[in-house]
């Protein structure tokens, strides 16, 4: 079982950066995928970024591309996305989500477990 919580949300002028956090508990944090989702008023949950139990292994989805980055820190049993230039279409809730058979997908099916979220909105 792991546990999942989310952190670093907030209101932001388009632009601006945040650093959103994922805190798991559970000794099995560092043999899990991790994945970053967001869902937007009115829109389905999407893909947003993934990455394998050593970090070895990263996605994106397209629509992030050279502003988010995804990164971990198993020590510290953290995930963490890194969001640059944010725009107001990134006004969402960023959730995590943990894979335990560790494929680094960006099927939100292949995820076990999830946090509750964290709120983040742009202004413009």
């Amino acid at each position: 079982q792991v546990q999942l919580v989310e952190s670093g949300g907030g209101l932001v002028q388009a632009g601006g950066s945040l650093r959103l956090s994922c805190a798991a508990s559970g000794r099995t944090f560092s043999s899990y995928a991790m994945g970053w989702f967001r869902q937007a008023p009115g829109k389905e949950r999407e893909f947003v970024a993934a990455i394998s139990w050593n970090g070895g292994i990263i996605y994106y989805a397209d629509s992030v591309k050279g502003r988010f980055t995804i990164s971990r820190d198993n020590v510290k049993n953290t995930v963490y996305l890194q969001i640059d230039s944010l725009k107001p279409e990134d006004t969402a809730v960023y959730y995590c989500a943990a894979d335990s058979t560790a494929s680094v997908g960006s099927r939100a099916g292949l995820y076990d477990y999830w946090g509750p979220g964290t709120q983040v909105t742009v202004s413009s």
